[in-house]
């Protein structure tokens, strides 16, 4: 059962942070706007928030592990909305960054 709440805490973190830099990028790069940029700036703060819900009480090793959902979330994010195709290299590297955030947070450990 922890596993899977925070399995879903990664998921939600992974959406208002890659989201929200998302919209940033839009905002500014893609010159939709400030208030693009400032949904993203929001957004990213609530990544933030939600981030500090893991039931894993270490900061360090929940944002290490979360750089793996983080490679894998941000390549799928450019596919959807983007439009970006992944080649074979790409889904090996998030592959082993998930695996990467699977053995830091779910490993057994004697503490």
């Amino acid at each position: 059962m922890l596993a899977s709440r925070s399995l879903a805490l990664f998921a939600l973190a992974a959406l208002f942070e890659i989201g929200g830099a998302w919209l940033v990028w839009q905002g500014l790069r893609e010159h939709r706007g400030w208030v693009w940029a400032g949904a993203g700036a929001i957004a990213l703060g609530l990544y933030g928030v939600v981030a500090t819900f893991q039931p894993e009480e270490h900061f360090g090793r929940v944002l290490a592990a979360y750089g793996g959902v983080f490679v894998a979330g941000s390549i799928a994010w450019g596919m959807v909305a983007d439009g970006y195709r992944p080649d074979r290299y790409d889904v090996f590297g998030a592959l082993v960054c998930l695996a990467g955030m699977a053995v830091i947070m779910y490993a057994p450990r004697g503490d």
